[in-house]
């Protein structure tokens, strides 16, 4: 079974906003298909003969090779060019970035158990045997995994276990993906990882499940985001999210 975030059409449309600046927009604005970052849009390119489209694509603009990147496994908003970009301008690297789908074998987008500084629950991998997702890869070269690596505070990059596929048939050595270093939050009842949704029936759910969290932060999506800017308030509603039921989201490496 295939599962992951779902693919929307519209180039124009992926950059109207980033999860940073409009937090219940996370995990952002997906492309439909492979394409490279390349500043302020996102240029389609099928993914085929090795990629060679996209390779021209990098040597005509001077960036390194697809063969001396770096593969990531984007399970929440590194898969929106939006967030991207903003990520690697606030670091002073040039966003050139080819994103190519593939299926991932045993793991799927879950919910962190911690709140982001900007607002939002943002998503980490939990491990799903048997199941493959559908996620965006991430080429990156060096200046750029040294930069997203600085914008991934609470996660740990580590290479996954098996390869992914890309939509030719293509198989890719293990990439990296960022696992989470705070756990992540189960699902009410059979205690089962929670799978990522969009962000305000996320948040609406976590304030249905706990009379204390809306008593710390609001009982609306909206008047939770405003609340968890304050550092004193995001840190007693990650104390709770602590204390709600956890499942911890090794995922296997090598």
């Amino acid at each position: 079974m295939v599962r992951g975030v779902a693919l929307t059409e519209g180039d124009e449309w992926l950059f109207a906003g980033d999860p940073m600046a409009f937090p219940l927009t996370y995990p952002g604005r997906v492309p439909s298909g492979s394409g490279v970052l390349v500043d302020d849009a996102y240029r389609r390119q099928e993914w085929g003969e090795g990629g060679a489209a996209i390779a021209a694509l990098l040597a005509a603009l001077g960036q390194a090779p697809l063969e001396a990147r770096h593969r990531v496994v984007a399970v929440g908003s590194n898969a929106a060019p939006s967030q991207v970009r903003r990520k690697f301008l606030d670091h002073g690297v040039r966003p050139v970035v080819p994103m190519t789908p593939a299926d991932v074998p045993g793991i799927a987008p879950g919910v962190s158990a911690h709140v982001s500084k900007w607002g939002y629950v943002p998503a980490a991998p939990v491990e799903t045997p048997g199941e493959t997702s559908r996620l965006f890869v991430l080429w990156l070269d060096e200046q750029q995994l040294a930069a997203l690596d600085l914008t991934e505070p609470n996660y740990r990059r580590r290479p996954l276990a098996e390869p992914v596929v890309l939509e030719d048939g293509t198989e890719l050595p293990p990439p990296f993906v960022y696992e989470g270093r705070h756990g992540c939050l189960a699902a009410p009842g059979d205690g089962r990882p929670r799978r990522l949704i969009a962000q305000p029936a996320l948040i609406r759910s976590l304030l249905d499940e706990s009379a204390d969290l809306r008593h710390l932060c609001g009982d609306t999506p909206e008047r939770f985001v405003a609340s968890v800017r304050d550092d004193t308030v995001r840190e007693a509603a990650y104390l709770l999210l602590q204390r709600e039921s956890r499942v911890s989201h090794a995922v296997g490496g090598g």
